[in-house]
């Protein structure tokens, strides 16, 4: 029997690095228990991304405007969920407009008369407006509580090509403009509303939209348009009796060709003799 009578352990009396493992492992659990508290707490409050449900890419209120993009065989000019903003504005840009006149109070508006040069891309690919060519604009500014009302007529002159002949063909283009710009701390409805970057608004996106969308798809030069041959390429429109005569299928040539001898005149004059 030993003199000595054992004691029950005690944190006191262990290794030191027995004390401090049993400290850290005392730790490092409460701290899960927290984690786990915090994490139960914060679930309640917000909702947790599944990306098997995910949707990334553009709200349905933004379908017309990516489909502008594609008509005029570029990339959306459009703010994309992805980027607040598409360009920087140029005060001196005649298509950048300045609201401050208007002091933001609802109701107060002004009338805007004015011609400038047509940006690049204003168009599809067989019609379209050409650069530089002149843009009238008749527009109203009108100060509402989420931002600016832009109301008006642009009027252009289109340029392109028939679909059917290749003609070069022109017409003049009236389309009506009407869109909200929102203030930068308005709480629109609309996420993908235009918004005001400061007291200045950009009319080329909405220019933009509203011709391509108010262009025809297949531009002609006439309804009846009857193209091109499918033979020679000739303008059918130019010799409406244009034609090649009966087609031939060129493995039966031959055949043609021993019929036609036979149908000559000496041809049928020997087989009488005969």
């Amino acid at each position: 029997m030993s003199r000595h009578a054992w004691a029950p352990w005690s944190p006191a009396c262990a290794a030191p690095w027995s004390r401090w493992s049993a400290a850290e492992s005392a730790s490092t659990t409460a701290c899960r228990r927290r984690r786990s508290t915090t994490n139960r707490r914060s679930s309640r409050g917000s909702a947790v991304c599944d990306p098997s449900t995910t949707v990334i890419g553009p709200s349905p209120a933004r379908s017309d405007r990516l489909l502008v993009g594609l008509l005029a065989g570029q990339r959306s000019v459009l703010p994309s969920p992805w980027s607040d903003t598409v360009r920087t504005l140029d005060p001196r840009d005649p298509l950048v407009l300045d609201t401050r006149d208007l002091g933001r109070r609802p109701g107060s508006q002004r009338e805007l008369s004015r011609t400038v040069a047509a940006p690049a891309d204003l168009g599809i690919d067989m019609l379209g407006v050409p650069v530089g060519s002149d843009l009238i604009l008749e527009l109203r500014l009108e100060s509402v509580m989420e931002g600016v009302l832009v109301s008006g007529i642009a009027s252009v002159t289109l340029s392109g090509q028939c679909v059917r002949c290749l003609e070069p063909i022109g017409d003049r283009l009236d389309v009506q403009l009407q869109e909200l710009f929102a203030y930068d701390e308005s709480d629109a409805e609309d996420d993908e509303a235009r918004r005001l970057e400061g007291d200045a608004l950009d009319l080329e996106p909405l220019l933009r939209d509203a011709v391509v969308l108010a262009l025809p798809h297949n531009p002609l030069c006439g309804p009846d348009c009857p193209g091109l041959c499918s033979d020679c390429g000739a303008r059918l429109a130019d010799d409406p009796d244009h034609t090649h005569g009966e087609a031939i299928d060129p493995r039966w040539a031959a055949l043609s060709q021993l019929s036609d001898q036979a149908t000559l005149p000496g041809a049928m004059s020997g087989a009488d003799e005969e």
